[in-house]
């Protein structure tokens, strides 16, 4: 996927100045989110990857090598209260009977009406590329108390097969 597409894919979840990409990779949804939030911006891009960490720079971005599904890698990182955490294709890494509660730690971090913003695939079988899917039908019974039931708000065919969505859900205040 081209930043450009990743970009039209999350904009209509986004507030904000201040949020974080879990599970960065390669930083497409990290360029997509400095794009869409303006020159103000600050994305921490978090990923155990320490190689894709140094290969992703630029106005705004700060690099985190950390597992955000490790509790205390997670606790010591050193962010600011954030705006919204991002997940793109990322949550289906996490082992499905683990996703809810790497969501309550996630979540933890969101300022008051900070977003939660998942991509995932959506009625995709498991694989060595997706070993934990998280359907949208799923996804609001992962989502912690205190945020808002998830809504769908984008959706995109997968170049490799099947479709994506993307889903927002709030903090409350």
């Amino acid at each position: 996927m081209r930043v450009e597409e990743a970009a039209a894919l999350v904009a209509p979840a986004l507030q904000g100045t201040v949020w974080a990409d879990l599970g960065a990779g390669g930083g497409t949804f990290t360029r997509a989110l400095v794009r869409l939030l303006g020159p103000q911006a600050v994305v921490h891009a978090v990923d155990r990857d320490a190689g894709a960490m140094r290969a992703l720079h630029g106005a705004g971005i700060v690099a985190h090598v950390a597992d955000f599904a490790d509790a205390a890698a997670w606790r010591a990182l050193p962010l600011p209260p954030l705006d919204g955490v991002l997940l793109a294709n990322a949550l289906h890494f996490v082992p499905a009977r683990e996703q809810g509660a790497v969501l309550a730690r996630v979540v933890e971090r969101l300022a008051p009406g900070g977003r939660l913003v998942v991509v995932e695939y959506d009625d995709r079988p498991a694989s060595r590329w997706v070993p934990y899917p998280v359907p949208y039908a799923r996804l609001g019974a992962v989502v912690p108390e205190g945020m808002t039931a998830p809504s769908r708000v984008g959706e995109r065919r997968s170049a490799y097969g099947g479709a994506m969505y993307v889903a927002v859900s709030a903090r409350g205040a």
